[in-house]
């Protein structure tokens, strides 16, 4: 019963297109893909800010110690 093989994702996929149109479609695609890549960029600039961080602490550390 919870199987779905081929022929119903192709049913599923053919009544999406009837429901939303295949312009709507492509323009949701569009703005996830965005939405991905921008939290994408947001994870790099968080992981560059943190390695920064820990950089200057380090950094710190080691002019107290002198």
């Amino acid at each position: 019963m919870g199987n779905i093989g081929w022929t119903g994702i192709i049913i599923i996929a053919i009544l999406v297109v009837i429901l939303f149109g295949k312009g709507k479609i492509s323009s949701i695609m569009g703005d996830l893909a965005k939405g991905i890549k921008s939290f994408k960029k947001g994870m790099s600039d968080d992981n560059t800010s943190g390695n920064d961080s820990s950089n200057n602490n380090s950094d710190n550390s080691n002019s107290e110690n002198k």
